[in-house]
């Protein structure tokens, strides 16, 4: 099996369940509050691995209680942690409120994250030597994720980004030129194209797609949620919609389709097949209350891709 590197970042989710969201200057009451490992590059090496990968992760923790449980819980889940370091200082969190109807909100503080620098990838060029798939996220300075892109390029691995959490900023050209595969949700690609953020139709996602391929990428996988999802390629673009199920918390969802993706194009599928494989392994966690607890096992996702109920792909114009 080809290996797997993820380059990102490492937070302990503090995770609390209401009611509803809040709003701007309201109280409300909670129902529970637990903690667990998370940060969007932790959940894709966990869920690779949870998934049957082959799997590295490269990324910075603080010398605090979080960063060993974080490591640790990858290291239980079978990710090989070498790539990931202690730094003085805290690790990443994620104040995360999950509501009953499965939404979520989230406030991101990086810590250590934010010292993961471009010469970090330079250490440790020999995991990204060696691999066949690099996943990317934006939970770290965007110069270390171009540095990664830029090295997995160079060893002929196959590069994929997920542009979460959305940048505030326009990326680099040379970034997307360089990412074989984008996987923005339907907010991230309404902002990386430049529009205003919402809801989006299958064909309204295929025309962002073609907005990003017009910035430089090479193929976009617009992420819809219960819709499924788009590819955006350079034939036709095509919906995969979702197995339907009763979602109870969305945490890491796209996490969860990033790694699933990865780890089937590891295998050797092609793009709609490992897309489909991703669809499934997502809609699974979103039954769960969580983000890397949430993530089923292999053997779950195999046994769902047989039985779940779903829709037949949809070609689409564009």
């Amino acid at each position: 099996m080809a290996r797997i590197v993820v380059v990102g970042s490492l937070n302990m989710d503090l995770v609390a369940t209401t009611p509803r969201i809040p709003v701007v200057g309201e109280t409300i009451i909670g129902t529970t509050y637990f903690t667990e490992p998370g940060g969007k590059g932790a959940n894709q090496a966990y869920s690779a691995a949870r998934l049957g990968g082959d799997v590295a992760m490269l990324g910075r923790i603080g010398d605090d209680d979080f960063g060993r449980e974080m490591r640790d819980n990858l290291v239980k889940a079978g990710c090989d942690v070498s790539g990931i370091h202690s730094i003085p200082g805290t690790s990443g969190v994620a104040l995360i409120f999950v509501a009953e109807d499965g939404q979520n909100s989230i406030v991101v503080v990086p810590g250590a994250n934010t010292s993961f620098a471009p010469e970090h990838i330079t250490q440790d060029r020999a995991h990204i030597r060696n691999s066949k798939i690099v996943l990317l996220q934006l939970e770290n300075p965007v110069p270390t994720v171009l540095a990664a892109a830029q090295a997995a390029r160079k060893a002929g691995a196959k590069v994929i980004l997920d542009p979460a959490p959305a940048p505030a900023t326009p990326l680099p050209p040379e970034l997307m030129r360089t990412v074989d595969i984008v996987t923005p949700n339907e907010t991230e690609a309404a902002i990386l194209a430049g529009l205003p953020p919402g809801t989006l139709t299958p064909q309204q996602a295929v025309v962002i797609g073609r907005k990003l391929q017009a910035m430089g990428a090479t193929t976009v996988v617009v992420k819809l949620g219960s819709q499924g999802c788009v590819i955006v390629a350079q034939d036709r673009p095509i919906l995969l919609p979702a197995p339907k199920v009763n979602a109870m918390d969305t945490t890491a969802a796209g996490d969860v389709f990033g790694a699933g993706l990865g780890v089937a194009l590891s295998e050797g599928l092609d793009l709609p097949a490992a897309c489909r494989f991703a669809n499934h392994a997502a809609a699974l966690s979103v039954t769960r209350l969580g983000a890397q607890i949430a993530v089923p096992c292999r053997a779950e996702v195999n046994v769902f891709l047989n039985t779940a109920q779903i829709d037949a792909p949809t070609t689409l114009e564009g």
